[in-house]
């Protein structure tokens, strides 16, 4: 048992030591609920196994996960391998650059290494689930593996950013969250230009290396905040046109069916107030008719002219097909 223990030990402190750059030894020890002492012991035994743990110097020395360190085994439950190969098949029609032959590939390797019992079950989503490609910009996975790493080791960014509309700015931001929504890559971030939390489209973002320096966090907005700041950052920063609409139906159910990210807010008698987006009052129009709700515009006669065009149009197109 002791022995059981010892190992399972060594695999939480690598995945721990993977997370974050750099560890005191009394955070480790916190963590992982043992002595100063075992965690000393543990990072020797790691260094005989051939992970290149780095260390401070003193007693209070840090610990650090050096270079060429090895991942360990992948321990996954059925369940968990599943979801992971699922996932990877899903990504070979998502809206990463790129990706598509390294998902087919990195698919093909763990179905080396899991029991036949589950190779059989991705087998058969592989034969019977179809995949349709779909539109929109896709990302250099580049970019979102730097971005990634400098939001968990806190460090600035700097990058050349391409708006809708405009002259291409150079941005130095502390980068905090990356949020995949409706197939775009977006990052939020405290633009230290500006002095406020911005949302940047992932595809329009040119790395500028080095990164750095090192920032203290600033305390993040909840999820359900950072979420409408997103979505108001979309409208603001996006789309070249923007309009108000009344839907006759509540913001959960106008969220469900709205394509793109939109700014809701629940009124009385279950309406809500939507601000949204689109390169044109024409796609926009299109977007209003998948509520399934009856709605008004408010303000934007460029979009009634649309929604008249297209209500035209399936009139005629209903008209044909009885005739």
């Amino acid at each position: 048992m002791g022995m059981l223990e010892t190992s399972a030990r060594l695999l939480r402190l690598l995945s721990l030591m993977q997370s974050r750059r750099d560890w005191k030894g009394s955070e480790l020890a916190d963590r992982l609920g043992v002595s100063g002492r075992t965690v000393r012991n543990d990072v020797d035994r790691l260094r005989r196994l051939g992970y290149p743990v780095e260390a401070g110097p003193g007693p209070t020395g840090g610990y650090r996960l050096g270079a060429g360190g090895s991942l360990p085994p992948l321990l996954l439950e059925d369940d968990e391998a599943v979801a992971v190969a699922v996932g990877l098949r899903t990504a070979a029609n998502g809206s990463v650059k790129g990706i598509e032959e390294a998902s087919v590939q990195a698919l093909a390797k763990l179905k080396q290494v899991i029991p036949a019992r589950l190779r059989q079950r991705i087998t058969d989503v592989e034969h019977y689930a179809i995949s349709v490609a779909g539109g929109g910009p896709t990302v250099d996975p580049d970019v979102l593996v730097a971005i990634a790493a400098a939001c968990r080791n806190s460090e600035c960014v700097r990058f050349d950013y391409r708006p809708y509309a405009g002259d291409v700015a150079r941005r130095v931001v502390e980068p905090y969250r990356l949020i995949n929504d409706r197939r775009r890559w977006y990052l939020f971030a405290w633009d230290l230009g500006r002095s406020g939390w911005r949302t940047f489209r992932a595809d329009r973002i040119e790395l500028r290396p080095p990164h750095g320096p090192r920032f203290v966090a600033r305390p993040l907005p909840a999820d359900d905040d950072i979420a409408v700041q997103v979505s108001r950052g979309v409208l603001e920063a996006v789309w070249r046109y923007r309009a108000d609409i009344v839907v006759a139906a509540s913001a959960a159910h106008v969220r469900s069916r709205l394509p793109v990210a939109g700014d809701l807010r629940e009124l009385a008698d279950n309406r809500c107030a939507v601000r949204v987006g689109s390169d044109d009052p024409a796609t926009l129009a299109l977007y209003l008719a998948q509520l399934d709700a009856d709605f008004t515009v408010v303000g934007a006669p460029e979009l009634v002219e649309a929604v008249l065009a297209l209500a035209g149009r399936l009139q005629r197109a209903v008209a044909g097909s009885r005739g």
